[in-house]
């Protein structure tokens, strides 16, 4: 009998020019890695295809790399993922091209301003294009499946492969950084890069609404980005210094005692495709608010979802699991039951069996 691609060993190549690391690559990096990983692990064969060189500027980069698609000799693989705009110059091959969109970056530009909204506004065509030279198209929500359609006119078959997770990995890294805190502070971790959609000015507003009613308040925030020197201002026109830390970048192993160190983990974006630091949240038993917008409700199915663009609305949610801790923890157990339908293994084998469509 004939192998099924989820059973018989495949070869493939996955396209990307997103810089190789968490800072900088952010969760398109993670993703991409950890389905490599999932693959692997099941017995495939990854090749991550990226830039063996460095410019100063990562869109000059991105095109460049894709360029040099052309040079390439040999295209030995039983099927070639370019995820997001990276596979759009690839020449005429004899394997399935797939287009893996893990980000709508035409849904995304509206939230940009100037020089970045210009770069982002280009990479979207050169997505769209992707898109709809590719034989399949794989993106991580419906909401995201919904932009695809709206923005970039792709008429062809559309798989929907969610975000997925390295559970056991994360589970060794929390029990390996265990963290302590003082009893009466209340601590809401946000972990994203800063990126105006993310919102987390927000954030910081919802802080100065609720800094007289919950007593030890305290904002963590992981990450980094071109909102940083805004966002700071923002902090210090609020006179937030003592309830809002600024962690910066960190490591797996420093995010794992931020997380552990929680009670809640709230990010009020609104624009995601997915969200992997959502997946991180649930895993980690951190009961989630967040803004009922874009693919969040898809993901966030059990957390506090609230009026996006709204500071009170979201200090609302932020408040309503300091004083209700029974809710807390019963948003925090279905959370851990849920995310387990993103482990690795079972996401990778979706991804395989979407190929086969």
């Amino acid at each position: 009998m004939e192998k099924t691609i989820e059973s018989a060993t495949r070869r493939l190549g996955f396209i990307t020019a997103i810089p190789q690391s968490v800072h900088r690559g952010s969760g398109c990096y993670v993703g991409i890695a950890t389905l490599a990983a999932g693959l692997r692990a099941a017995g495939h064969h990854v090749e991550i295809i990226h830039p063996s060189f460095r410019l100063g500027s990562l869109l000059a980069e991105r095109y460049l790399f894709n360029r040099s698609l052309a040079f390439r000799k040999t295209w030995d693989f039983d099927a070639l993922a370019g995820f997001d705009l990276d596979g759009f110059a690839l020449p005429p091959v004899r394997v399935p091209r797939i287009a893996n969109i893990k980000g709508v970056l035409a849904d995304a530009v509206r939230f940009e301003r100037g020089i970045t909204r210009a770069a982002i506004a280009l990479e979207a065509r050169w997505e769209g294009e992707h898109a709809r030279r590719a034989d399949l198209v794989i993106t991580i929500s419906e909401y995201c499946k919904e932009r695809i359609r709206d923005f970039y006119r792709v008429r062809g078959p559309i798989a929907v492969v969610p975000e997925l997770i390295d559970l056991d990995g994360w589970k060794k890294l929390f029990a390996a950084n265990p963290a302590i805190k003082p009893a009466d502070e209340f601590t809401v971790l946000c972990v994203c890069r800063f990126y105006p959609r993310k919102r987390v000015g927000l954030l910081l507003e919802a802080a100065g609404i609720l800094r007289d009613q919950i007593p030890g308040l305290r904002i963590r925030i992981v990450g980094g980005g071109p909102e940083a020197a805004r966002l700071r201002t923002v902090w210090r026109q609020l006179r937030l210094d003592s309830i809002v830390t600024w962690v910066g970048e960190t490591s797996r192993g420093e995010l794992a005692q931020e997380y552990n160190r929680a009670d809640i983990f709230c990010l009020p974006s609104v624009q995601e495709g997915f969200g992997i630091a959502f997946l991180e949240a649930m895993a980690a038993g951190k009961p989630i608010v967040a803004a009922r917008a874009a693919a969040v409700p898809e993901v966030v199915r059990h957390g506090v979802l609230t009026e996006p663009e709204s500071a009170e609305a979201l200090a609302e949610g932020i408040r309503q699991l300091w004083s209700d801790p029974l809710q807390s923890c019963e948003i925090a157990r279905r959370q851990k039951a849920e995310v387990e339908r993103y482990e690795m293994g079972r996401v990778a084998a979706r991804f395989l069996h979407a190929l086969a469509l």
